[in-house]
């Protein structure tokens, strides 16, 4: 059992996984911005440019309120995924030690040009380094 949920765990939480699950929402929350969008303007517009219909000064902010409704909707889903995925990112990291870089170059005192670390004579102006 142990075994499974240490294997379900590496399932779920691999990092394209979660992408794709971060972008169907994000997608199913952008489907309602659209849906707003067609509905309370466009579909007005055409409307009153057909003489379907005449829409009232409350209507059109009617309209107005519910596209910015969508839209602050929209963006509070996109924070909350946000802050959701820097969660999730933070508690894999927990564990992982960073590694420390040794490093395997140095610069030449004299011309100031990229050596080995070992080197005791620098190849481009032949100094004599100091270890």
């Amino acid at each position: 059992m142990k075994n499974f949920i240490n294997e379900f765990k590496k399932f779920a939480l691999r990092g394209n996984m979660l992408d794709m699950a971060i972008g169907v929402i994000i997608g199913g929350a952008f489907t309602g911005i659209v849906t707003s969008l067609t509905d309370n303007f466009i579909n007005p517009i055409l409307n009153f440019v057909t003489g379907g219909k005449i829409y009232t000064l409350q209507d059109i902010a009617g309209f107005a309120s519910a596209f910015l409704s969508s839209l602050v909707n929209f963006f509070i889903m996109a924070f909350v995924l946000f802050c959701i995925m820097k969660a999730v990112n933070k508690l894999m990291s927990i564990g992982k030690k960073e590694d420390e870089v040794i490093p395997d170059k140095k610069i030449c005192p004299f011309c100031k040009s990229e050596i080995h670390i070992e080197a005791s004579r620098c190849p481009h102006c032949t100094s004599q380094l100091e270890n």
